[in-house]
């Protein structure tokens, strides 16, 4: 599952508005700033997110995931599309 944080880091990193990823993800503007306020949301939407910063390149690193650094987080990599 993605973190809050990873997601606005996510976002950071594309340049995204709450509003590009909401474009892209085909879930509303709204689930996604409830989401990263810390509200629950569908596991459907947070899946729709997921989907949509993966398929921009984005690769998730969970916690005690492989990371030269340590750490969760997100890194770039080459878009899937």
């Amino acid at each position: 599952m993605m973190r809050i944080e990873q997601c606005r880091a996510a976002r950071a990193l594309l340049d995204w508005s709450a509003q590009d990823l909401a474009h892209r993800a085909g879930i509303g503007v709204a689930t996604v700033r409830r989401f990263e306020s810390g509200s629950v949301v569908a596991a459907s939407s947070v899946e729709s997110m997921i989907t949509a910063l993966s398929d921009a390149g984005v690769a998730f690193i969970a916690a005690g995931g492989s990371s030269p650094d340590g750490g969760e987080g997100v890194r770039l990599s080459s878009p899937s599309g």
